[in-house]
């Protein structure tokens, strides 16, 4: 995994952009090499001009999710995703070609012929991913402890988003540690953890333990194995490596105090609100019609009123207003007593359903953006009487609210529907790493991801 401005993306990935990246760049210089007069002037053209259309169409649609791996995919929904990248790429691709200088000397046949290989490029990839197997930067990771944790830690390395990730071990945290793994891959060495570590040639240590007292971690060995090379990680930091989250039960007050990440400062602020002022605007603008469109079949379907008002706890604990189109019945809470909002939820009408799917519903919010009391990408917004009940039951819930909600988040795009307080708590883990991690290159990440889940209905909401 490499670290990109604190959010971590799988090198496996930024290997393969960079590829297809290369490869689509020299098979535009050939294109035009091999269809123009090959002068001077041609090559200051397009040469830059080919790098920068290489780059930017493969970030496209490796943000639109071509380079997930998902080996449970089937044919029809690999050409889907395929299907997707390539309507989505064609028009943004010929934006860039009237752009990039290069359209004063290229004729129309060498840009047909460039969507093309674009089309070709993007294809082979995603059938490609659908079948890559360990990748190229294999780590062997071997596992302090043998219970509970260990069996976590396996869980996530066996997701085949991680397949340069490989498991080759449990070395046991001491005699009274149980166990839960498969007892054929125990680690028995005779010698110390250093010496079991270098016969396994592992690259790094997971300590999935968390009882630290008594002796129970080898912190001597540990060290030994650090200052030989091997990275060592505790839990906290592994399910923020390979998750994208923060979790719950390993987690310390004097991790979030003493950590790295977690810093507000006045210039991360100022660029957020920059960005959100400038981003929503020209969302409101484009979003324009749909919204009229929106709001007709509201009222065709159950009459007034077509907004949804709500309070809810942004900023600080202060409270807002929120407004979204109206999604469910008018009569939705009569009793005045507040319920979950659910995937299948009996209370939407048909045409809130269709808009909740697409996140329609949520597009007066960028109204909310604009007035400041929410951001584009945050944790989403929860009611008072949930965020009572949640603060009491959850550790370090209110620990969300030191960023400005948003109309989409780190946890909308990474877990299902939430509606209990097992989802929140979920939900809570991803929106921790966001307030930990939240930089303008995680932001875009989050805002790429919400068109993928919207256009291809991954369940994420």
């Amino acid at each position: 995994m490499l670290k990109l401005f604190n959010h971590y993306v799988p090198s496996n990935t930024v290997l393969q952009l960079l590829f297809d990246a290369m490869l689509l760049f020299v098979a535009v210089v050939a294109v035009f090499v091999l269809q123009e007069q090959v002068d001077v002037t041609l090559l200051i053209a397009v040469i830059p001009s080919a790098f920068a259309f290489a780059v930017t169409m493969m970030i496209l649609n490796g943000a639109l999710g071509l380079y997930r791996v998902n080996f449970g995919a089937d044919f029809r929904e690999t050409v889907m995703r395929v299907g997707m990248s390539i309507v989505l790429s064609i028009p943004v691709a010929y934006g860039i070609f009237r752009v990039l200088p290069w359209g004063e000397v290229a004729h129309e046949a060498a840009e047909l012929n460039v969507i093309g290989l674009l089309g070709f490029v993007v294809a082979v990839r995603g059938f490609a991913v659908r079948r890559v197997g360990a990748g190229v930067l294999v780590k062997r990771i071997m596992v302090i402890g043998t219970g509970a944790d260990a069996v976590a830690v396996e869980h996530a390395l066996s997701n085949p988003g991680n397949p340069s990730l490989q498991v080759v071990g449990f070395y046991p945290a001491g005699s009274g540690d149980e166990v839960r793994v498969d007892p054929k891959r125990v680690v028995h060495f005779d010698g110390n953890l250093l010496n079991a570590a270098n016969h396994l040639r592992v690259n790094e240590i997971i300590v999935a333990v968390r009882e630290r007292r008594g002796g129970v971690i080898p912190l001597r060995e540990l060290l030994d194995c650090k200052m030989a090379g091997i990275k060592v990680l505790d839990l906290s930091s592994f399910f923020e490596r390979v998750r994208g989250q923060v979790r719950i039960d390993s987690l310390r007050a004097s991790w979030l105090i003493y950590g790295e990440g977690f810093r507000q400062g006045w210039g991360r602020t100022l660029v957020k609100r920059i960005f959100d002022l400038v981003a929503s605007s020209i969302l409101l603008v484009l979003a324009a019609p749909v919204m009229v469109l929106a709001a007709i079949l509201i009222a065709v379907e159950d009459g007034a009123p077509i907004f949804y008002r709500q309070e809810r706890v942004g900023l600080g604990g202060r409270l807002f207003k929120v407004t979204k189109f109206r999604s469910m019945r008018r009569d939705a809470e009569r009793d005045g007593k507040p319920r979950w909002a659910s995937a299948n939820d009996d209370r939407v009408t048909r045409i809130g359903r269709f808009i909740r799917k697409v996140r329609i519903d949520e597009l007066p919010q960028l109204f909310n953006v604009l007035k400041g009391d929410m951001s584009l990408v945050g944790p989403r917004p929860e009611r008072p009487f949930f965020v009572d009940q949640l603060t009491r039951d959850i550790p370090f819930y209110a620990v969300r609210h030191c960023v400005k909600p948003g109309v989409t988040g780190w946890a909308q795009v990474r877990y299902q529907y939430g509606s209990s307080v097992d989802d929140a708590i979920n939900k809570l883990q991803y929106d921790l790493y966001y307030v930990k991690n939240h930089t303008l290159f995680l932001d875009t990440v989050v805002l790429f991801e919400t068109v993928r889940v919207v256009l291809t209905g991954d369940g994420a909401h």
